[in-house]
């Protein structure tokens, strides 16, 4: 082989390593910066048995939820229960979260995307979702912006969302896309708390009196017996269906949410109450005072009585679903059978 095409091969072979060199490099910039990142764990070091805290911070309210003996409890409503299975599932889910994407971000971005810093006011801040060990020290941090959609739903906002864009603490530069909306990571107490309430089983007498003075009273003398309407006036015929439902509701009632600690009588209505007066054949006895319509809630404090476990409620004021005690509240004269036109 002459020297002249050894020498030709050199300068080929020089060739072709410098394009392999650039297709690479071309190849790198075409490539998300943080690759690397992707479908690895959101917390790399966050474990569920550590967790004894969890902070929502929202630009108008603030929750946070405290693990204590005997189950998870809300602080911000006065330590009251919070819905075990549900802190459960999200506490699993947030340290499971994986990177689904990655991309840089600046501070247009932010904003565009709802996760400007929780101190700033406006539409645009995010929410803020903090874990933290029984002795205080902060776990982990999250910054939780908007839902993230496959495809333009009609109504972003009460459509679920196919994910979500978040960022880690410290990193400015680069917001992350999970495949889970957070649906759960909200400040509102009605969606965190335990909405078992105390019941009222097995009545033999309800009396209804309303703020005017007006009402009724209901009382039977076995729990199979018929319901006997007081005052019963001539003519008058109570409607059986519509007196079971008034009593039997009372013992399927259930939490829509627990209100503030400040919540005045003024404002909860229960400064001019309905006032509910129930005894049952298990010889309990119950005054629970019924106040403001609030959305579709009624505020509802357990005055006296009840059985042991129910003093937790008796301690607060709660949120009960109208649906819960419509039956309930309802008027004298829709107790009674309607007389139809033409009869006697």
């Amino acid at each position: 082989m002459s020297a002249r095409i050894v020498a030709i091969l050199v300068v080929l072979l020089v060739a072709l390593g410098g394009a392999a060199l650039l297709l690479q490099r071309e190849d790198s910039a075409r490539r998300p910066q943080n690759v690397s990142s992707l479908g690895q764990l959101l917390f790399k070091d966050l474990k569920a048995a550590d967790i004894a805290r969890i902070r929502i911070v929202e630009p108008k309210s603030t929750l946070t939820l405290s693990r204590k003996e005997d189950g998870w409890v809300i602080v911000e409503r006065g330590d009251f229960p919070a819905d075990f299975a549900k802190v459960r599932e999200f506490v699993v889910k947030a340290v499971s979260l994986k990177i689904a994407q990655s991309e840089p971000v600046g501070e247009k971005d932010r904003a565009r995307l709802n996760l400007d810093e929780p101190g700033k006011q406006g539409a645009t801040a995010a929410t803020q979702l903090e874990f933290a060990g029984a002795d205080g020290k902060p776990l982990a941090k999250l910054l939780i912006g908007r839902k993230l959609f496959r495809s333009e739903p009609e109504n972003p906002e009460r459509a679920l969302g196919d994910g979500r864009f978040v960022m880690l603490p410290g990193d400015d530069k680069s917001v992350y896309m999970i495949s889970d909306p957070l649906l759960q990571a909200t400040a509102k107490s009605a969606e965190w708390i335990d909405k078992r309430s105390f019941q009222i089983e097995k009545v033999k007498s309800l009396e209804v009196r309303y703020p005017g003075g007006d009402g009724w009273r209901l009382e039977r003398a076995a729990e199979n017996a018929s319901w006997k309407l007081a005052s019963q006036r001539p003519g008058e015929k109570i409607d059986s269906s519509r007196a079971n439902a008034a009593t039997y509701s009372l013992s399927l009632l259930d939490l829509a949410d627990v209100a503030p600690k400040d919540a005045s009588p003024e404002t909860t209505g229960l400064d001019k109450p309905t006032r509910l007066n129930a005894t049952t054949f298990g010889k309990l006895s119950y005054a629970v005072r019924v106040g403001k319509l609030e959305g579709e809630s009624y505020y509802v404090k357990l005055e006296s009585g009840g059985a042991e476990k129910d003093k937790l409620f008796a301690e607060r004021v709660l949120l009960v679903p109208k649906s819960r005690l419509e039956d309930t509240l309802k008027k004298r004269s829709e107790l009674l059978e309607t007389r139809q036109a033409g009869k006697k």
